[in-house]
């Protein structure tokens, strides 16, 4: 099979789209960080606080996140410590844990949440018109239906 390279606008989309994905995403967590979160944090925080009861299964937890169950332990680790989060085990299963978010979590969530809108408004939303964000949210759907399908 012969190799189809990329023509000079897929080129060019796809260079953009790797030289500036790590930018964009540095420059939201250093937004962040002042409030003492990264973008792992603040992902977790947003979950939960968004969840029935804002407690999800640690399982159910590590899939949202694309984190596998060590990776989840890793990232779940500073938020315990900070007592943003806690690990509360089932009381109708021993087995099932849940992460729950406290209220000293909610509490920094709310407080960090709307420097972390602009963040994203200012860096990214704002520079779109709505055919272009329009279009950014189709083109991601339709690559994140692709991995999963590959990934099954």
């Amino acid at each position: 099979m012969a190799t189809q390279w990329l023509s000079p606008a897929e080129m060019a989309a796809w260079r953009s789209y790797i030289g500036t994905t790590g930018d964009l995403m540095r420059a939201i967590e250093k937004d962040l960080a002042p409030f003492g979160l990264d973008r792992g944090d603040y992902q977790l925080l947003a979950m939960l606080s968004e969840a029935p009861d804002q407690r999800l299964r640690m399982c159910d937890l590590a899939d949202s996140l694309r984190l596998t169950r060590s990776g989840l332990t890793r990232r779940m680790e500073g938020v315990l410590k900070k007592k943003l989060v806690a690990r509360v085990q089932s009381e109708d299963d021993g087995r099932v844990a849940f992460a729950h978010l406290t209220p000293k979590g909610f509490d920094l969530l709310k407080t960090a949440a709307p420097q972390h809108l602009d963040s994203v408004r200012r860096l990214m939303i704002d520079l779109l018109s709505p055919a272009e964000i329009k279009a950014v949210a189709s083109a991601f759907k339709k690559i994140s239906a692709n991995l999963a399908e590959q990934q099954s």
